[in-house]
Order: structure tokens, then C-alpha cells, then sequence
């Protein structure tokens, strides 16, 4: 689970921001802190109401190794609020890749997509 805004305080894009843009069979990278990496492949995305949320569907257990990316999504003007959550799903397609990285600067932000993006 990775949640973040997609905008950022002041009204600029949020770590977030490119999420929408994710498609099937788009690769996500997370860096450990360990410095191995994880990879996953987008399946889907889905778009729910705040008040229709499925907890247990998005935060539930899964038989396999898959991740959730999570942010708001339709924002309305009109109430200053966002009316929807976004959810891209993802399966994991490699497991402790031993290439290792340099550790990320804080406030790394996610873009999409391709090269396959990298959550930090």
C-alpha cells in the first residue's frame, strides 16, 4: 500500500499527480531501503466514491505479492473536496532484485509513464 496526494500543498502537482495516466502493463519500481528493489506490473485501476469505498477489496489479504497505489480523485470546485479515490492495482513481477540504489531524497515523487516509474 502507497498512498499519496495528487496535489501538493499550494495548489502544485502532489507526489500523486501522474497516477491517472498509469495503463495496464505499465511497470512501478519500488526501491527498498535496503537498496534491492521490488517490481510490479499495473493490471487495472478503479475510481470509487468516498462513501462506496471497498476497504477489504483494496486493503484486504492477497494470495500473491501485489501492491496498491491509492489517491484522491475528482476533485469538485464547488465543495473543495475530492469525490473519489483512485486505485491502481499491480502484481509483483520481481521479488529482491539485488542491483542495488541510491537511497532517495525525500519528497521523491512518482511520474508516469515510461520509463517505469519508481516509488520511493
Amino acid at each position: 500500500m502507497v498512498l499519496g496526494h495528487v496535489n501538493a500543498t499550494g495548489g502544485g502537482p502532489g507526489v500523486f499527480a501522474d497516477l491517472p495516466v498509469l495503463t495496464p502493463g505499465d511497470e512501478i519500481r519500488v526501491h527498498r531501503a535496503d537498496g534491492t528493489q521490488a517490481q510490479f506490473r499495473v493490471t487495472h485501476a478503479e475510481r470509487y466514491a468516498k462513501d462506496a469505498f471497498p476497504t477489504m477489496r483494496v486493503y484486504g489479504n492477497t494470495a500473491d505479492p501485489q501492491l496498491r497505489l491509492i489517491t484522491c480523485d475528482r476533485y469538485d470546485p464547488a465543495t473543495g473536496t475530492f469525490d473519489e479515490n483512485l486505485v491502481a492495482y499491480a502484481t509483483l513481477v520481481t521479488r529482491g532484485s539485488t542491483q542495488r540504489f541510491p537511497k532517495c531524497s525525500p519528497g521523491a515523487e512518482l511520474r508516469a509513464p515510461r520509463p517505469p516509474a519508481a516509488v520511493h
